[in-house]
C-alpha cells in the first residue's frame, strides 16, 4: 500500500517504516476494542519510551489513511504491544471491528519522544479524555509513586467504564461530564487547579484533550498561571466537528 504525500514527507522528517501483525484482539467495552500486535522489530530499534505512538496506515480506497495512536505496555524483549482503538465513525475503527489474527497494517514511527520532568513534581496533574486513556495511563505506569489529580472527561456512562490503572493511595480521579464542547472541563480545571498549586516552578500538568480544549487550558496554564514551559505538556488529540 502506497502512503500518499504524507508517507513522503514522513519520510523526508526521518520516519521509519514498519509492518505490524495482528497477534491477538480484545473488547474493552462496547466502544473500546484493544488489538495486540508483533511489533515486525520496531521496539528492538528503536527502545520504548512512556507515551509513545507511531502512525498507523488503513486502506481507504485509493486514498492513504493515517492516524496516531499510543502503544500500550509495549514490550521491546518480546517485541509485542497493543493498541487501543475507541470505536466510531471511520476507517480506523471500522479496521479495528473486523481485525482478527493474522491481519497485517503498515505504521510508520516519527515525532514520538518523551522526557520526564525534573524535578519529578510533587503531584501530577493531568487532563484528558478517552482518546488519551492509553497515554495517561502509560504516563502514570511511567511515574509510578507520584501523586496524581486526573480530570477525565467523558461523553456518557459507557465511557465512564474505561480502564484507567489508577491507584487508590495516590490518584485522585475527577470525572467531567463533556458539555458545551469542552468548555465545562476548561471551567472545571479553572476553578479546582489553582488552589492544588502552591509553587508553580515545581508543578508539572498534562493535558491531551481536544485540540480546541488543550488550546484554551494551555493558555491558561500559561498566561493566567503562569506555569514555565518546561512544566506543562499539552497536545490536542482530536477535533469536534
Amino acid at each position: 500500500m502506497g502512503h500518499g504525500w504524507e508517507g513522503v514527507v514522513l519520510k523526508l522528517m526521518r520516519g521509519k517504516d514498519f509492518a505490524f501483525t495482528v497477534s491477538g484482539v480484545e473488547q474493552v467495552t462496547e466502544r473500546f476494542r484493544r488489538v495486540h500486535f508483533t511489533d515486525g522489530g520496531m521496539l528492538a530499534q528503536t527502545g520504548v519510551h512512556p507515551t509513545m505512538w507511531v502512525r498507523v496506515w488503513f486502506d481507504n480506497g485509493d486514498k492513504p489513511h493515517q492516524r496516531a495512536y499510543t502503544l500500550v505496555d509495549p514490550d521491546s524483549e518480546a517485541g509485542t504491544f497493543s493498541i487501543e482503538f475507541a470505536l466510531h465513525d471511520g476507517r480506523a475503527s471500522d479496521w479495528a471491528r473486523s481485525a482478527k489474527v493474522g491481519d497485517r497494517v503498515d505504521a510508520t514511527l516519527q515525532g514520538t519522544g518523551f522526557t520526564a520532568p525534573a524535578p519529578l513534581p510533587k503531584r501530577l496533574f493531568v487532563i484528558g479524555d478517552p482518546a488519551s486513556l492509553p497515554a495517561i495511563n502509560s504516563l502514570l505506569d511511567a511515574l509510578p509513586d507520584t501523586p496524581a489529580t486526573i480530570w477525565f472527561e467523558t461523553g456518557d456512562v459507557v465511557e465512564e467504564e474505561l480502564p484507567l490503572r489508577l491507584h487508590a493511595d495516590r490518584h485522585e480521579l475527577r470525572r467531567v461530564p463533556r458539555k458545551e464542547r469542552g468548555a465545562h472541563l476548561v471551567a472545571q480545571v479553572k476553578e479546582s487547579l489553582p488552589e492544588l498549586i502552591d509553587d508553580p516552578s515545581g508543578a508539572y500538568v498534562w493535558v491531551a484533550c481536544d485540540t480546541a480544549t488543550t488550546r484554551s487550558l494551555s493558555s491558561y496554564l500559561r498566561k493566567e498561571l503562569a506555569l514555565p514551559k518546561d512544566r506543562i505538556h499539552t497536545l490536542g488529540y482530536w477535533r469536534a466537528a
